[in-house]
């Protein structure tokens, strides 16, 4: 997901998209263990997805603060 696409996220949809990956990364992990993956690089890539909707909701946490 692009930094583009998750700028245009409400507040709701951002904290459902952060749950929902955070659920999709866990899951993996345990199919993962069972079965590997086709293409591991989604792991990471699932983490760098998360880690920019967190930094997403900081930003605009703070910006909330500020005002």
């Amino acid at each position: 997901m692009k930094i583009s696409e998750i700028r245009e996220l409400s507040m709701p949809d951002l904290l459902e998209r952060i749950d929902t990956e955070k659920t999709m990364i866990v899951r993996m992990r345990l199919n993962h263990a069972i079965t590997p993956l086709d293409n591991p690089q989604k792991l990471k890539q699932a983490k760098i997805t998360i880690a920019r909707l967190l930094t997403e909701l900081r930003i605009r946490e703070s910006k909330q603060k500020s005002k």
